[in-house]
């Protein structure tokens, strides 16, 4: 490693109990997987405080398990504008997102936001889709893309950060 700083890495969706912890979940995983988990510290955050405080949507929870993560130690928060200093990489799951979090982003800290299936090489979908109203399948849709995002940003992050 280049140097000794963790790299942070920060997923946001807008409620902070589907996407972003579903995200946090998998890519927490392949970090794992890659032996880097002392050099890259993960979270997630929402947009909106709707949820703050609670555990990530139980259909959610249950798609993840179904793949071996474990999402149900996670709390909802609301991202700050702290974040964009104590983060390396601030995640959004689709163009709201990204557009709430440019409001809020301090001057100068704007190249660290990005979508986060621009770091998906074998789709053309470019935001993650809220599956809270629908059905299981969804959520299966959604862990599906975020595996993809999950690998190309681990990808980037080892070769950008020397891990």
């Amino acid at each position: 490693m280049a140097n000794n700083k963790a790299i942070k890495v920060l997923f946001i969706c807008m409620g902070n109990i589907c996407r972003s912890p579903t995200a946090e979940g998998v890519f927490r995983h392949h970090v794992n997987q890659s032996g880097l988990d002392r050099h890259i510290h993960i979270d997630s955050a929402g947009t909106h405080a709707y949820h703050v405080g609670q555990p990530p949507d139980n259909r959610a929870q249950a798609a993840a398990r179904n793949r071996n993560i474990d999402l149900s130690s996670q709390r909802a928060r609301k991202v700050a504008a702290e974040d964009f200093y104590e983060f390396d990489y601030l995640i959004a799951m689709d163009n709201n997102n990204i557009s709430d979090l440019h409001s809020i982003c301090p001057s100068g800290q704007e190249d660290k936001l990005h979508l986060f299936l621009n770091f998906a090489a074998n789709t053309q979908t470019r935001e993650v889709p809220d599956p809270y109203y629908g059905g299981s399948n969804g959520f299966e849709h959604v862990l599906d893309l975020v595996e993809q995002a999950s690998i190309g940003l681990l990808s980037t992050i080892q070769e950008k950060h020397q891990l």
